[in-house]
């Protein structure tokens, strides 16, 4: 019955796609990791979207005419609603300067942006995504930076500077610092802002080896053990930041210079890369604190990538080879010799993967991590490769005696920010921060036993997607579909490569069937048999007699057995010109270049005919799609019927039967001796000769009959092809001519298409479909043959940059090229490379990414993964509570995420880090792993009974809490005495490493407001007698050293700081004030200043609980301001006060509905905060907005008073939608 609904040309649905392979130098850059969990890669002008997870390609982007030299995926620094939803954005830019902002889901562009045309340098997302998420900052060569709405491709301002720009690096923790690596050496802006350009030309600094200024020698301290080998090396390379101009030597220094990167783990910090070692800069003593440095016989870096959650390096060297450096704790096991314990910033180096075969052509790229979790590398390699490493932690037992001198790596053990429940499912290595734990300071008691585990790292090869060889390519398509074979057929492409083999791709999904290694040689040509087998020949280099080998296959897909066709023949004669199989595959024949044709029957694989030495040359030659099988199908159907009547005859009446019949029977039986099947059907092919006279033969059996000849057409050239199907016969000629013949009407008609040589014409599959494929030297087109006209047309130079090297149809309406540029294309008819719609696509295995639903969906899920733990029992069926939003998605979650989701012992806060993990929301996550760590910090405090009041942090001795403290990467949001210690020992190490008496001096300052007085004179009584400040130091140490409290000289110590800042000189008046313990005002001098981020450095490290909150807060209703605009910064400041009710009002007003009512909720758990009802109502109408009604009703339930009237509505009119909700939808 489903057979007649059926149409004529039954055709299979396949998406337009683009099978990718090598890449191109310039692709080298071209390749980008987002938190939205995909990988970008830029490969010739396409970009391919790989989801790591299932290693599969999802999405290419075809838009760019030249080749892509840089991807980045926009941010996700902020709060996710209706208005804002989670969307897949990718900025890409190319090799003459054109940017395009695509929306990668649908494969359309939001904008093009191009200012100059030549290729982009850099570009880069604007990562403070407050005041606007659309910024984009790119370096147009050869020394402009220009700042572009990546939403409408609005050019917000231009900035030229004196040096060729090659890089840049933001700031992670200062938005308005920005350092740009130029030609000559580094230029350091501060003034960065969206709205206008920076008004200086920056702070230059030039990158100088010490050597090249003698005035900087410091004597070595005797004591220390004379440098040996590598240690030599290193203090060769110490390598120091001067602002006058270089000399030659230090010139090649800053050649060199790879990459410049600030250190997200920590603020200040830069690393430079060079090829053999990299360098850590401290930022404030511009001098370098640390170097990793690769021994003589060690592969050289090509990239290192800083990672923020824990201070630690991913390293590429030139082999392919990733290693994982870790900053070494500075905890030295005996505190004996104080010198000793911090000598300079050492990365050890845990773990690495294998390398790669480097050869002239396969050379690692690039690498990419993944910025959610840390944990995951993709390494890009030239030949068109990703090799994805995991890395896993393993526990390892103790060592005895560690020989290697690496102290053991720990790592906490705690799931999401909480410490693990008795019998809680937990995911391992879900990120780096919880496979490795925290750097420890000296002075910070390291955290107990019970809570950490000792680890050894180990790199897991876990996906690996690769692309194709390197062109040229031959193509075929297998048999087209028909109603007869619709139950079994799969779309099939045969790709023959230059080193022999044949990929079969299965064009459903684009991925790789089989790869079969069928020939020793070059393939030329691919015919299929049948659905399941294909005939392929390969022509080595010929010999100096200008003979070859011939190699012809025929192969079996599901076996993969392949044998020689021919038999032993084929070495040293004249090579193949071409081969066609006949319409029924019951004959092939097989043209050679100075030799004549021979025919072969494909069934028995044997030679039907060799052609005599006279037979013409044959330029071009096709099979007639007319036979006679039906017809002699239909005489065996009679014949048999008759021979059935026969044999039930009498005697007398057997005479009867004429004779005739029976020698038909005879006749018919000994055709079909394979059981009906071998019926040889006779099948005609016609070919032309150097003439252009047409010649036609028939075959049928073994016979082989020359039928009439057509004289040539005076207009056409030499005959290059033909094609025939149905009554239509096209020819095409070396000098572009088309010829149409109609058969049935006997006419013909010529149409000069002047583009050259026509090299191929193919029919499109599909019962009366009669449009037609060309192939020329610079591109192709597609001919309707009815009408005879031009349906569409690609041509290089034209619409695309790139040769085509073979064509064919893979369906009646698409075809499919194989181009120069390593890539084959399915394409519309309309020969238009486009990107395709995600949701079209036919994927083996689904993806996890939120991003790929439509907003509303994606917020669903979301909300669904969240509120669950209130329904009573949970579930993962999403099905029930959102069919349409997520229908036709192919989100899936992770198997071992489902069994942590379902446990009942994940707490709340686990919950929410989690999610946001999964949904990749970089602001989410920021905001929850600050506030689990403080709500449990406080609620602890609050545990041990000792009051603490609302916006002070709980006292260093009650800092019990099962993690310690935050992370160094969280800046000033640290505990107090965590930031203090580090402070010190920063100051230590820059101590140890300074150089010039501006580094002393710097030291001496930082001391001092450290508090540090003894240390502090030391360094002030070093100043040498010829140095002008001699004097001054001098008496500052004096002072420094008799400072009492009496009264009178702290009142005129406090005139004369505050007469000092009132006349512009802020850092030295704010030292007084810290010597006389006026840090509180040295800290209102600052803010007043505008120096905020000082002024909460200062109070972090000064100030009691008290006045350091007071400070803080002031601090918080500065970035609240409009013109400041952070508010989320504000949030998490008030957050480390555990200023909670204040955060949850903010966060309502904010408009952040989920997150205000999930924190109150978690905050009402730890006890630390009274209910706020209104966020409850608020998130509560939000949800039913998404549909999701039950939660609805237990939100409102919760918010007492204030959602009886919500529940109401909620339960009185089912289907009505009260007003309040409907301008929900487009509010923040």
């Amino acid at each position: 019955m489903s057979i007649t609904m059926i149409p004529y040309s039954v055709n299979i649905k396949l998406a337009a796609r683009t099978l990718t392979g090598t890449l191109n130098l310039q692709n080298k850059t071209a390749v980008d990791w987002g938190w939205q969990g995909l990988i970008a890669q830029g490969c010739h002008s396409s970009i391919l979207i790989i989801d790591p997870k299932t290693s599969q390609t999802i999405q290419v982007l075809e838009r760019h005419k030249a080749n892509v030299v840089k991807v980045k995926w926009s941010r996700e620094n902020y709060h996710h609603s209706l208005s804002s939803p989670y969307s897949l954005r990718l900025a890409s830019a190319d090799s003459a300067g054109k940017i395009i902002v695509w929306d990668v889901v649908s494969g359309t562009a939001h904008c093009e942006i191009q200012e100059h045309s030549k290729p982009i340098q850099d570009m880069d997302w604007l990562w403070t995504q407050d005041a606007s998420r659309d910024l984009l900052l790119a370096i147009h060569p050869p020394n402009y930076i220009v700042l572009w709405n990546g939403d409408t491709g609005t050019k917000l301002w231009k900035k030229s500077y004196a040096e060729n720009i090659l890089s840049f690096s933001f700031d992670p923790f200062d938005p308005s610092n920005l350092a740009l690596l130029t030609s000559e050496g580094i230029v350091f802006i501060s003034d960065f802002s969206h709205s206008k350009p920076p008004g200086s030309g920056g702070k230059k600094v030039y990158i100088a080896s010490p050597h090249a200024s003698p005035a900087h020698t410091k004597p070595v301290p005797a004591a220390l053990p004379a440098p040996t080998g590598a240690k030599k090396a290193l203090n060769k390379v110490k390598v120091l930041i001067t602002n006058e101009k270089p000399t030659a030597e230090a010139v090649t220094l800053n050649a060199d210079c790879l990459q410049l990167s600030y250190l997200p783990s920590k603020r200040n910090h830069m690393l430079l890369l060079y090829p053999r070692e990299i360098l850590i800069l401290d930022l404030e003593l511009s001098q370098t604190v640390g170097v990793v440095a690769i021994e003589r016989s060690g592969v050289p870096f090509i990239q290192v990538i800083p990672c923020a959650q824990r201070d630690a390096l991913f390293c590429l060297h030139e082999n392919g080879c990733i290693t994982l450096r870790v900053c070494r704790s500075t905890t030295a096991p005996d505190e004996s010799d104080p010198e000793q314990s911090v000598q300079e910033l050492v990365y050890d180096l845990r773990s690495q993967c294998d390398a790669i075969r480097v050869t002239k052509t396969v050379r690692p790229y690039r690498m990419v991590i993944c910025p959610v979790n840390e944990n995951n590398a993709a390494l890009a390699v030239s030949d068109g490769r990703v090799m994805l490493w995991e890395l896993k932690a393993h526990v390892s037992k103790p060592t005895v005696n560690p020989s290697s001198g690496l102290s053991p790596l720990y790592a906490p053990v705690a799931f999401c920010g909480s410490p693990l429940g008795q019998n809680q499912k937990k995911i391992q290595d879900l990120s780096l921060n919880t496979m490795i734990g925290q750097s420890l300071v000296s002075g910070a008691d390291p955290p107990p036993p019970s809570l950490q585990q000792e680890v050894q790292l180990k790199f897991l090869l876990t996906g690996l997607l690769s692309g194709l060889p390197l062109p040229p390519f031959a193509l075929r398509m297998c048999p087209p579909l028909t109603t007869k074979n619709i139950n079994h057929y799969q779309p099939l492409l045969a790709v023959g490569t230059s080193n022999g083999s044949v990929l079969v791709y299965n064009l459903t999904s684009g991925l790789l069937h089989k790869d079969l290694s069928v020939h020793s040689c070059e393939v030329k040509g691919i015919e299929w048999v049948s659905l399941t087998s294909f005939l392929s020949f390969a022509t080595s280099t010929p010999n100096n007699a200008g003979l070859v080998r011939n190699e012809l296959q025929h192969v079996d897909l599901p076996t993969g057995r392949c044998f020689a066709f021919r038999g032993e023949q084929g070495n040293d004669e004249p090579a193949i010109e071409m081969m066609k199989v006949s319409h029924l595959k019951q004959y092939l024949v097989v043209v050679f270049r100075d030799k004549p044709l021979e025919l072969w029957d494909v069934r028995t694989g044997t030679l039907l005919r060799e052609m005599a030495k006279n037979f013409p040359t044959v330029t071009a030659l096709e099979w007639s799609p007319s036979h006679n099988l039906k017809s002699l199908k239909k005489k065996q159907l009679l014949a048999r019927e008759a021979m059935a009547r026969y044999t039930t005859l009498s005697d007398t009446e057997q005479s009867s039967v004429e004779s005739s019949v029976i020698s038909l029977l005879q006749d018919a039986e000994s055709k079909s001796e394979g059981g009906g099947q071998a019926i040889s059907a006779r099948e005609h092919f016609v070919f032309t000769d150097t003439d252009g006279q047409v010649y036609h033969i028939t075959v049928e059996g073994n016979t082989v009959k020359d039928g009439a000849r057509i004289p040539p057409d005076g207009s056409m050239g030499s005959i290059a092809c033909i094609a025939w199907k149905g009554d239509t016969l096209v020819l095409g000629d070396v000098d572009g001519n088309l010829n149409f013949w109609d058969l049935k009407a006997r006419l013909s008609r010529g149409i000069p298409t002047h583009r050259g040589w026509v090299k191929k014409i193919r029919f499109a599959p599909g019962k009366g479909n009669q449009k037609l494929l060309v192939m020329y030297t610079d591109g192709a087109e597609v001919w309707d043959t009815k009408e005879v006209n031009m349906v569409s047309s690609l041509r290089i130079g034209r619409n695309v940059n790139y040769r085509i090297l073979d064509i064919d149809w893979c369906t009646s309406d698409k075809v499919v090229l194989a181009s120069e540029d390593g890539c084959i294309r399915v394409l519309e008819m309309a020969m238009k490379s486009a990107s395709y719609r995600m949701d079209e696509q036919d994927l083996t295995d689904p993806v996890w990414c939120p991003y790929l639903l439509l907003p509303r969906a994606a917020l669903t899920l979301k909300a669904f993964l969240l509120l669950q733990p209130w329904s009573g029992t949970f579930t993962m069926d999403i099905t029930q509570v959102y069919v349409s939003a997520l229908n036709g998605s192919h989100i899936n979650p992770l198997d071992d995420m489902k069994s942590v989701l379902l446990d009942p012992e994940l707490n709340l806060l686990q919950r929410c880090l989690l999610v946001s993990r999964l949904f990749g929301d970089e602001s989410d996550l920021q905001f929850w792993t600050v506030a689990a760590h403080y709500l449990q910090s406080f609620a602890q405090a609050r545990h041990l009974s000792v009051p603490v009041p609302e916006g002070q942090t709980p006292a260093e001795g009650t800092q019990a809490t099962p993690q310690g403290h935050l992370d160094i990467y969280h800046d000033t949001l640290c505990e107090s005495f965590y930031f203090q210690r580090f402070q010190l020992e920063r100051v230590h190490l820059q101590e140890v490493k300074r150089s010039s008496y501006e580094h002393t001096k710097k030291c001496a300052d930082q001391l001092l407001l450290l508090g540090q007085t003894d240390r502090a004179v030391q360094l002030l009584l070093e100043t040498s007698a010829d140095n002008p400040s001699y004097y001054c130091d001098s008496l500052k140490a004096c002072l420094v050293t008799t400072i009492t409290s009496s009264g009178p000289s702290q009142s005129t110590i406090k005139l004369v700081a505050t007469n000092m800042i009132a006349n512009g000189k802020l850092a030295e008046g704010v030292q007084l004030l810290c010597l006389i313990d006026k840090a509180a005002d040295a800290c209102r001098y600052l803010q007043t200043y505008g120096e905020w981020n000082r002024a909460a450095w200062l109070a972090k490290v000064r100030l009691n609980p008290a006045e350091s909150s007071d400070v803080l807060k002031r601090w918080a209703e500065h970035l609240c301001s409009p013109q400041v605009n952070q508010k989320s910064k504000a949030i998490l400041v008030l957050l480390s006060l555990g200023c909670f009710h204040k955060v949850g009002e903010m966060l309502q007003s904010m408009r952040y509905f989920d997150r205000a009512a999930l924190f109150i909720e978690a905050c009402l758990k730890y006890g630390v905060m009274e209910l706020i009802g209104a966020a409850f109502v608020d998130y509560a109408r939000l949800l039913r907005t998404l549909g999701l009604r039950e939660s609805a009703a237990f939100w409102a339930s919760r918010a007492g008073g204030a959602g009886e009237q919500l529940l109401e509505e909620l339960f009185q009119g089912e289907g009505a939608v009260p007003e309040e909700t409907e301008g929900l939808e487009n509010t923040e």
